[in-house]
């Protein structure tokens, strides 16, 4: 599987909801203390000159060793407590105080998947969004990208939990497509990030499914699972990654701002997974006694411009090389042994089989977690 870290580079700045947000009582004092503690977790993600020692990093996180693991529980730990304070913001409708108060907290997030980031030699840009639901946004955003890099990190190891763990990503994406941020459009820009538009998570959300799907493949390789279905698997990830390009299109309209290096990532992950499903397809036929077809899907798979024209880090284009040359080896091999043993006539190409695909990846839902203080109002001086 090839990788792409870039979303979960986000960062933020400091917000103290209890300086913005006046407390009536002890207790909303406290709610906001501790709104603003767990949301401190959150600034020290990808914040190395505030980094906490590992021992005591584990203290906190109960034994959890892995970083990621620990990033992600921070997450978890601030979600439903961001979750609960909007709720209550909400309640107070569009209060002059109360807009005024989200301003004040000066809501700041980086944008990794934006053009312009790569391009500032000063350092990350910080947009602000004077909305609570950008704020819910970017940690959701920042969430499904922990998700989605935790279940890399455990591929090798746990290709069941890996797939889990992409197929939560893709659910968290789709949450954020559909719920949270479709209400920010009115305060979002073409030129905003790119981490608080629909149509990105959207795109995120198909990129987890056909990451999930490639875990589920590996697992069926290990199993020795038949060619002809491992093709169809492997074009089944090449369809989620079609669809993730389509979204991609429409965020691009929707967002001008947006980098190419995730259309890059999709490009090259589609171009491989083609290549691969054809490989197991040239090995069904010739399983099936048709040569002649299994060298036509090979010499097809090879002329195929996809994987030509395919952009991306070095390491990528590496990969897809490689699976190129292995096609190559394997077409060589057929055509030797055709020569000598079959003797089959290689058909046109309208006569050759079509890829099929089978995907098996579903998201899991997202579900907000309820705060046990939840239905305690809070008492704001506005």
């Amino acid at each position: 599987m090839l990788q792409f870290k870039d979303p979960t580079k986000l960062r933020t700045k400091k917000i103290v909801f209890e300086a913005v947000y006046g407390a009536q009582d002890s207790s909303t004092l406290e709610r906001l203390k501790e709104l603003s503690s767990k949301r401190v977790s959150v600034e020290l993600i990808n914040n190395k000159h505030k980094a906490i020692p590992d021992a005591t990093a584990r203290e906190i996180s109960a034994g959890i060793t892995s970083q990621c693991e620990q990033d992600i529980q921070k997450l978890e730990q601030y979600l439903p407590l961001l979750e609960n304070f909007i709720h209550h913001i909400d309640f107070l409708g569009s209060d002059p105080g109360v807009i005024r108060a989200t301003s004040n907290l000066k809501i700041r997030w980086t944008s990794p998947l934006s053009s312009s980031c790569s391009l500032n030699i000063m350092g990350p840009k910080f947009y602000q969004i004077d909305n609570l639901r950008f704020e819910l946004g970017s940690v959701l955003f920042f969430y499904g990208s922990m998700l989605r890099e935790r279940a890399s990190q455990v591929l090798a190891t746990d290709l069941v939990q890996s797939a889990t763990l992409f197929r939560k990503a893709a659910g968290v994406y789709l949450y954020l497509a559909h719920d949270v941020l479709p209400s920010l459009k009115a305060k979002h820009t073409a030129h905003g990030p790119p981490e608080a538009t629909p149509s990105v998570s959207t795109v995120m959300s198909l990129i987890c499914l056909a990451e999930a799907q490639v875990a589920t493949i590996i697992k069926a390789e290990e199993k020795g699972t038949a060619d002809g279905l491992l093709s169809k698997l492997h074009y089944g990830a090449v369809q989620l990654f079609d669809e993730a390009m389509d979204s991609y299109t429409t965020a691009a309209k929707e967002c001008k701002d947006i980098s190419t290096g995730l259309m890059d990532y999709i490009s090259c992950s589609k171009a491989l997974h083609m290549l691969r499903s054809y490989k197991y397809m040239a090995q069904s036929v010739k399983t099936e006694g048709q040569m002649g077809a299994a060298i036509g899907v090979l010499k097809q798979a090879l002329s195929c411009k996809l994987q030509k024209n395919v952009r991306g880090m070095e390491s990528w284009r590496t990969v897809i090389k490689q699976e190129v040359n292995t096609l190559t080896d394997l077409l060589r091999k057929y055509e030797h042994e055709n020569d000598f043993v079959w003797n089959e006539k290689v058909p046109y190409d309208d006569r050759l089989p079509l890829l099929q695909g089978k995907k098996l990846a579903t998201s899991i839902p997202y579900s907000p977690a309820i705060c046990e203080k939840a239905g305690k109002p809070l008492k704001l001086k506005i």
